[in-house]
């Protein structure tokens, strides 16, 4: 591939999209909680749409709410499209970077190649995938996951979120329950580019991250049961404790995060103990376990590591303990010759880049499954993200989505 091209992206264009995005769905206290298929998300929605539209581009909805801008010509309509993007609903109190600039960016390329008059040999589409984060409703990845075929359409739409709502219905209220069967898009490849959500390259100071793989994803909900006591007249060595048991397993699965040098990470994140009472020994421990590791062996390895140790850990505290899956999704490895030109363009650019693990999950993992995809990140200031101090620099964000162009106009091959 020989393209190269001597354009940049509209930076100011850019990135006052990125802040007027960031201004849809703020409530009265000013945070941003754009969940999906909420008025918010219609309001960033139909933003969105406004600018895909102004771009000439052909507005197209699938049945559960994937939104796509497609940039066909005449020369090329019948052929494969490359499919860029991300997803544009967020958490609660989140910043304006985490998916929204994947959008943006792959809109502004769409923009800057049409104004510099390039003829792709294949269309050029963005996408803004439904309900990414899973907060209002699960699994995250939805729309995305549904596009790609590993979840129906119907069972998604049926979703009751955490409100009680319906998501079928929700889509239909604001107005974004397309008529396309998802999957009518065939791409010939996906990139998507996004901010990194660690801190890894701020900390080593590298402008771009070509992801090679994404980790594999295993959440357990792990109830253990006890008996209730008094907290005081109880000696140690004849309770009963599921709140002890509970921090067995902290302790445990940090012990063999440590242990594999950096591969695997394990959090509990949610725990309940009742009867909750400061005097009372806890005779029910709920909690969560999230694992994950890139690579599908040593993540199933972890995973039978805990079982064991549950079952261990049940005969010496005497609790009974039971683990129910959640949530299950298998590494992913990124395509080779995309990683690699990703690369190309950053050093062409006079951007050092490094190859990278997305620790978390990503419309991208979805969208492997159906065609070649790769990810781009740029860095995060201290790695925070799904938080207002989300930040990452001006000057990295264009960097990421010149770099972006260049790749995108290298796959097109346009004569």
């Amino acid at each position: 591939m020989n393209t190269k091209l001597n354009l940049s992206i509209n930076s100011e264009r850019l990135l006052n999209r990125i802040q007027q995005l960031g201004k849809t769905g703020r409530g009265n206290d000013n945070k941003l909680s754009r969940v999906a298929a909420s008025d918010a998300d219609k309001a960033g929605r139909d933003q969105l749409v406004t600018w895909i539209k102004e771009a000439g581009l052909e507005v197209e909805i699938d049945k559960i709410g994937n939104i796509f801008g497609i940039w066909y010509s005449t020369q090329n309509r019948n052929e494969a499209p490359i499919l860029l993007g991300s997803h544009i609903d967020t958490v609660i109190n989140a910043g304006i970077y985490d998916g929204c600039y994947g959008v943006i960016a792959g809109l502004e390329v769409i923009k800057t190649l049409q104004e510099a008059g390039f003829v792709p040999t294949r269309p050029i589409a963005v996408a803004a995938f439904t309900n990414e984060e899973g907060v209002r409703y699960a699994p995250d990845m939805m729309g995305s996951l549904v596009f790609a075929g590993g979840l129906s359409v119907d069972e998604a739409l049926a979703t009751v979120g955490i409100d009680g709502t319906i998501l079928g219905e929700e889509l239909k209220r604001i107005g974004y329950a397309g008529t396309k069967e998802p999957g009518f898009l065939k791409p010939q490849s996906y990139i998507e580019l996004h901010v990194e959500q660690g801190p890894i390259l701020d900390k080593v100071g590298t402008p771009i991250g070509a992801v090679e793989d994404l980790q594999g994803i295993s959440w357990q909900r792990v109830t253990i049961e006890g008996v209730a006591n008094h907290a005081g007249t109880t000696p140690t060595d004849m309770r009963r404790d599921a709140g002890l048991a509970a921090a067995r397993v902290i302790t445990y699965l940090r012990d063999r995060a440590n242990a594999s040098n950096g591969k695997t990470v394990a959090t509990v994140g949610t725990i309940e103990f009742k009867p909750n009472a400061v005097n009372v020994i806890p005779s029910l421990a709920t909690f969560t376990v999230d694992l994950r590791n890139p690579n599908e062996k040593k993540l199933q390895e972890e995973e039978q590591a805990l079982a064991n140790y549950l079952k261990e850990l049940a005969a010496l505290e005497k609790v009974s303990i039971n683990s129910e899956q959640l949530v299950r999704f298998q590494p992913v490895t990124f395509d080779e010759n995309i990683v690699r030109l990703v690369e190309e363009v950053a050093s062409e650019h006079g951007l050092q880049s490094r190859r990278m693990t997305s620790g978390a999950g990503q419309d991208a993992q979805m969208i492997a499954r159906v065609c070649p995809s790769a990810m781009i990140f740029v860095p995060s200031v201290d790695g925070i993200s799904h938080n207002p101090k989300e930040f990452t620099a001006e000057p990295d964000l264009v960097a990421g989505a010149n770099v972006l162009l260049d790749l995108v106009a290298k796959l097109t091959e346009a004569e």
